[in-house]
């Protein structure tokens, strides 16, 4: 099982200061053996001149977006910028894709949130075809190239083709992993527990079988936040945070985290905590997370409990465990992200 960290987010405000942690953290973190780097984008910081600035500081580390939103480019500008990214990291770029949520996508980005699966499709066909270095023509629902009755034409990037540029996608609906599993060279879970890992290996493998693929050919990529101390002690500050993502990532009717839970075993819970949260009571929201459930998605505890964790995931079927180690500081970080590595270097089978 590999590891990936990330960087950047929505609390990431482009402060000098914290990028250059983080670029320290990301060049240290890829002599500890880290396989990958992803850049968030949501609502703070873009997520592709974080990593090229990366790619001149590091020599091995894979980069990948985590994830482009599809709503803010569009599918050629994508492609594009893959292309160029690819090319100035010595082919370590990856495109990871997700359609992000109603609240970003139409109140940032001004655009319809409408039927997110069919636009993925119609993006990841488009990037596609400039991949393989053809001419641009697609007809799709949303998507039409050229547009009928103006006076473009289709056209071939200027760009050589790389077809090599691993796609990852970012999807929670069953229609949508489905989807991964057909299409993606990866996927970027989140709202996961490996307790409840079917919830979302199931739609993926039957998608990838449906290709004529198997789960095997898909980068399964999950995880959570890696802490050492008292496993009670550390999972009571998070509770505000699931409770957050289960009432606030999206509306108060499409929130596909929110569903994610449902779906792995916490319905309950997800349906309560949202209900509080929407109505103002966030205290409350928090304060129905069971401590057992920020313990399934996160790794926290001694160095046998978090070993034991590591075990769970890697069993469940995750490939790469995508680590957010805690820390007060770069050092502190590394520290913890370092342990972590140990530990997992020492799973027996």
């Amino acid at each position: 099982m590999k590891v990936s960290i990330g960087i950047g987010g929505a609390a990431s405000g482009g402060r000098r200061d914290d990028f250059q942690d983080n670029v320290e953290f990301v060049v240290e973190a890829e002599k500890l053996g880290v396989d990958t780097v992803w850049s968030a984008e949501a609502w703070g910081q873009d997520a592709v001149a974080p990593l090229a600035y990366l790619a001149a500081r590091t020599e091995r580390i894979r980069l990948g977006t985590g994830i482009m939103q599809i709503s803010a480019r569009t599918p050629s500008m994508t492609a594009m910028t893959a292309l160029t990214m690819a090319s100035i990291s010595g082919e370590r770029f990856i495109l990871g894709l997700g359609a992000s949520g109603p609240q970003v996508v139409e109140g940032l980005q001004g655009r319809p949130f409408k039927a997110p699966l069919t636009r993925m499709r119609e993006t990841v066909d488009i990037v596609k075809l400039a991949f393989a270095g053809e001419r641009i023509a697609y007809a799709g629902r949303y998507h039409q190239l050229p547009l009928p009755g103006g006076e473009g034409k289709a056209l071939r990037l200027a760009q050589p083709g790389n077809d090599r540029i691993p796609i990852y996608l970012a999807t929670l609906g069953p229609n949508a992993l489905r989807y991964t599993g057909e299409a993606a060279d990866g996927w970027l879970g989140t709202s996961f527990t490996p307790e409840h890992a079917d919830a979302h290996l199931d739609p993926i493998r039957a998608g990838a079988e449906a290709a004529g693929r198997s789960l095997a050919d898909i980068d399964i990529q999950v995880g959570g936040t890696v802490a050492f101390g008292d496993a009670e002690a550390l999972a009571e500050p998070m509770k505000t945070g699931l409770a957050f993502t289960l009432g606030a990532m999206g509306s108060a009717r499409t929130n596909f985290y929110n569903d994610a839970f449902k779906r792995g075993g916490w319905d309950a819970v997800a349906r309560e905590s949202q209900a509080l949260w929407v109505a103002g009571k966030r205290d409350q929201a928090t304060a129905v997370i069971p401590t057992e459930m920020v313990l399934q998605a996160n790794l926290l505890g001694s160095d046998a409990e978090v070993r034991d964790r590591l075990r769970v995931y890697r069993d469940a079927g995750v490939t790469t465990v995508r680590l957010a180690p805690a820390g007060r500081d770069v050092l502190a970080r590394l520290d913890t992200l370092g342990r972590a590595l140990d530990l997992l270097n020492g799973l027996g089978p």
